[in-house]
């Protein structure tokens, strides 16, 4: 018995395709951040927070989640790893009682700028294949993003 699949062959599935083009984006990723002793996901918080934390607003992690797009429960986790490495603060948020306000330290905003050098670097490598079209790719992406799915 075969795959009861709409598809003729695997290679007309944008949702494997995705998936495969995504495991190869994730591992150049992970090996250009092994280098500064980050993850990915340690490396999209600590940027995103160090991207957040130039407004007038505390961070919180609820809105460090949202922006990054990841889930609240493993930012929890990955926000106490980058904390016990001295990267990120969490201190009582000056206007809810129930939130943090989230900081990077001096140590871990100077790690996420050396580090996106080098994930942007991977990004412009890993991408170079489409020339012309990253900007319709990028688009397309920005649409599948803004897109809801299931939560």
């Amino acid at each position: 018995m075969s795959l009861a699949t709409g598809f003729g062959s695997a290679e007309e599935s944008p949702g494997l395709l995705l998936w495969q083009v995504t495991n190869r984006w994730q591992a150049a990723q992970r090996a250009a951040l092994r280098p500064y002793g980050l993850t990915h996901v340690q490396f999209v918080l600590l940027a995103s927070l160090t991207y957040l934390q130039a407004e007038d607003e505390p961070v919180t992690q609820r809105r460090l989640a949202d922006h990054a797009a990841t889930d609240p429960m493993m930012t929890s986790q990955v926000l106490r790893a980058l904390e016990s490495r001295a990267l990120v603060t969490r201190l009582p948020h000056p206007h809810d009682a129930r939130a943090r306000a989230l900081s990077p330290t001096p140590e871990g905003r100077d790690l996420a700028n050396r580090a996106v050098t080098a994930v942007e670097a991977c990004d412009t490598d890993f991408f170079s294949t489409l020339g012309v079209e990253v900007a319709p790719f990028t688009e397309a992406l920005r649409t599948l993003l803004l897109r809801r799915g299931p939560e």
